[in-house]
């Protein structure tokens, strides 16, 4: 079986899924594509036109996952490696709602970097801060999310995390500044392998472009 991942270079749901095979030790080709510019053999594999897909090939078939928790999902349960899901069914439950809370949080950080407008600006960043506490009050320990084992709700808000390492050179939007167990976290996720490599090198650029591009608010903060 080999195991293609269709990507983009920005894309958060995507590293989740990276660093889900990365922690599994599990080899993959990866394959860049322009969102803006989507090729006719990527629509005929995903019938949402997002990234990630997971190609899944075997000498009998060749399938489509599409839906990076999904894909993940499927990573835990086929991969040998690190578990990355608690063995509990309950505690396993609670972890795949907390990686939908992660999504929901990406909602919000989609409204703060593309908005132009300073009132919506400042209700997406109080948005953000609501949820983080929530965060920070579901936290243990640490140094993860679920204490000394990594898992997927990690591989779920380290890309969530890596896009303040770029706003924050715009000022301190003071998102952490009651959260002192999220901003531990955060710190130690950034220093894991497999989410630091999740991107490319020329990620910071290419946050910075699509900001520019956005005329985003955020940029503002820097004035």
């Amino acid at each position: 079986m080999t195991l293609k991942l269709i990507s983009h270079k920005l894309c958060p749901y995507v590293q989740r899924a990276v660093i889900a095979l990365k922690e599994k030790g599990v080899a993959f080709e990866r394959i860049d594509i322009d969102l803006a510019n989507k090729p006719d053999w990527f629509l005929k594999l995903s019938p949402l036109g997002k990234v990630p897909v997971l190609v899944v090939r075997s000498a009998e078939s060749e399938v489509a996952l599409f839906e990076s928790n999904v894909i993940c999902e499927y990573i835990e349960e086929t991969q040998a490696g690190a578990r990355l899901h608690p063995a509990d069914p309950l505690t396993r439950a609670q972890h795949r709602a907390w990686m939908e809370f992660g999504s929901a949080i990406l909602g919000d950080l989609w409204g703060l970097e593309t908005t132009q407008d300073a009132a919506t600006f400042a209700a997406k960043r109080d948005a953000l801060a609501a949820k983080f506490a929530r965060v920070e009050a579901a936290l243990g320990e640490g140094p993860y999310f679920a204490g000394a084992q990594f898992s997927l709700v990690d591989a779920v808000f380290a890309p969530v995390f890596r896009y303040f390492d770029v706003f924050d050179a715009y000022g301190d939007l003071g998102i952490f500044a009651a959260t002192p167990k999220v901003r531990a976290w955060r710190d130690q996720l950034a220093q894991r392998p497999s989410v630091q490599t999740a991107v490319g090198a020329d990620y910071p650029e290419l946050l910075r472009a699509f900001l520019a591009r956005h005329d985003a608010y955020l940029l503002k903060q820097a004035a």
